[in-house]
């Protein structure tokens, strides 16, 4: 690792915030190379890489990456696979939980709730779509309260805001006053891979690119995988 290197800056999506927070500590302790990520709704960072503000490193949903890598933002070929993270259901506090064992229950449950929370992420689109698959969608439309971004689906349910919150189970763990249900039921299970790209501006070859892809080869390695585990997610 290079010595005095300048401190990474990342920017990520709501959903990874707590296993970069790890994963990045781990990497600072070992390297001794500072790294500040910023997180906040998926939607949002995309939008400011693409209107120029430049970071060392970008992590977000996998086509998110893509599609800023096509646009020339992110270096091509500088994508990992960080994680693959599953939708969970959660309720408030001290309220019933509502059965989910199944697809038919699950359909069961959204239908009988009196609002229904998404957030404006990829599952947030993958659960609309799974709700017209059911034709379901007019029938429970005036119920939908989607989660401004970088608002946690899971802080409106704790404050009794809406009834059931469906959200990636890592932001659901760490919300107080909410009771996490359980993840979706296999058959509509809606998985989303958070990969990490090299942004444009990191010149190759330079310490700062050496750093950059330290961090990476770090947080896609075999032993940041419990880390990712804790965090509610699989390693990709």
């Amino acid at each position: 690792m290079p010595t005095h290197t300048p401190a990474i800056k990342g920017i990520s999506s709501m959903a990874t915030r707590q296993v970069l927070a790890e994963l990045v500590s781990a990497f600072a302790q070992q390297s001794g190379c500072p790294v500040a990520i910023e997180a906040v709704g998926g939607v949002d960072a995309a939008r400011r890489v693409q209107a120029g503000e430049t970071f060392d490193v970008v992590v977000l949903a996998s086509d998110a990456i893509d599609k800023l890598m096509a646009e020339g933002h992110l270096q091509a070929g500088s994508k990992v696979d960080l994680v693959r993270s599953g939708v969970a259901v959660a309720v408030r506090a001290g309220e019933a939980l509502p059965d989910i064992s199944s697809e038919d229950a699950l359909k069961r449950a959204v239908l009988a709730a009196t609002s229904i929370s998404y957030s404006t992420g990829p599952s947030g689109v993958a659960l609309a779509k799974l709700f017209e698959r059911w034709g379901i969608t007019s029938d429970i439309q005036g119920r939908m309260v989607q989660a401004p971004p970088g608002v946690p689906v899971g802080a409106l349910v704790a404050r009794g805001e809406v009834e059931l919150g469906f959200q990636q189970l890592s932001e659901l763990l760490h919300v107080e006053g909410i009771t996490v249900v359980g993840p979706l039921p296999p058959a509509v299970q809606i998985t989303t891979t958070f990969s990490a790209g090299i942004h444009a501006s990191v010149v190759a070859g330079s310490p700062q690119a050496e750093s950059v892809r330290a961090l990476l080869d770090h947080m896609a390695s075999k032993q940041a995988d419990e880390a990712k585990k804790r965090q509610g997610m699989d390693p990709a």
